[in-house]
């Protein structure tokens, strides 16, 4: 899993600053090489100067948003980058403002040559602190790209007040309790904050809410919510897998997402997964330490999503 290639999804409605978060990274002097595939759909483009000065390679899709008509063109360039002579340390997807994250992180386990290769490593939201709280009443987009986020940047913070600013974290809270959170005045955050964010660690997760994992520590909205489960007893992996299986065969459309660290009986190693809809993939991470808890933790983000289903499901796992 560490030789695939790392790929950040940026997003962020219409205006939140996206391109300017963008620029930000390519133009910090981190001396990394980024492959950059940017979708212009209806957006203005980014400063090709400063693209070029930062020797990164652009690839624009004008013909629709990255999400739906230009899925194709985005495997089709991922695929013309990994077969090529080099090797970049990264891949930057920015998608236009109307886009759906969930498709857009489901190319990368769709697609098995694109799926060996890359690891979809974190989806970067960027939020507009005056406005995301009408955005999140008239615009779906907006909520699902908040829901989908491993990292959201609130920015434009400078535009309201600290009480302003306190109500619009709890409304994306309510949405997404795990996120990390930034707020921003022009995307001005440390690069390491937004890359290198390992979607698939839960440990960043209890890093910032310690108390996530707790029985029934449900969030949710009137819309969105959010499940943590537990289980220090070893989980018996034809069990879990059937039950999750089938649980995403059933519910796909509702989760949003998924993600897990895993302790299987008799396995020394952690297992890890995450799932977009009902599209799943995981690995094994690496052994387990002695001096760490073995503990399965998983999450689901959805929509009328049965808890106390879910929560039977994951209990009759247990070995």
């Amino acid at each position: 899993m560490s030789a695939k290639i790392p790929v950040t999804v940026l997003t962020g409605y219409l205006g939140a600053g996206k391109t300017t978060l963008l620029n930000r990274i390519l133009s910090e002097p981190h001396g990394k090489k980024f492959a950059v595939i940017v979708n212009e759909f209806g957006e203005i483009g980014i400063d090709n100067e400063l693209v070029v000065g930062a020797d990164e390679e652009v690839f624009e899709m004008n013909n629709g948003c990255v999400c739906c008509t230009v899925r194709g063109d985005l495997i089709r360039i991922i695929d013309g980058l990994l077969k090529r002579r080099g090797r970049f340390d990264g891949i930057l997807v920015e998608t236009t403002g109307l886009a759906d994250p969930a498709p857009v992180a489901q190319t990368f386990f769709l697609d098995d040559t694109v799926g060996e290769r890359t690891a979809l490593d974190a989806v970067v939201t960027v939020a507009d602190a005056k406005w995301l709280k009408d955005r999140l009443r008239d615009a779906p987009e907006a909520k699902n790209q908040i829901a989908f986020a491993d990292v959201i940047l609130l920015n434009k913070a400078d535009l309201v007040n600290p009480d302003e600013l306190r109500d619009v974290e709890l409304r994306i809270r309510a949405i997404n309790p795990y996120a990390r959170i930034h707020h921003t005045t022009r995307c001005e955050v440390a690069i390491g904050s937004v890359l290198g964010q390992g979607a698939f660690d839960l440990e960043r997760i209890l890093a910032i809410e310690p108390a996530f994992l707790e029985e029934d520590h449900h969030h949710h909205d009137e819309e969105v919510q959010s499940i943590a489960l537990s289980s220090e007893k070893p989980l018996d992996p034809d069990r879990f897998f059937a039950w999750v299986q089938e649980l995403v065969a059933r519910e796909g459309p509702k989760i949003l997402r998924s993600k897990g660290i895993l302790s299987f009986k008799d396995d020394p190693q952690r297992f890890v997964f995450q799932g977009v809809h009902m599209v799943l993939d995981g690995d094994h991470q690496r052994e387990w330490r002695a001096d760490e808890k073995r503990e399965s933790r998983i999450v689901f983000i959805g929509r009328e999503l049965d808890a106390e289903a879910i929560e039977k499901g994951f209990k009759s796992s247990v070995a």
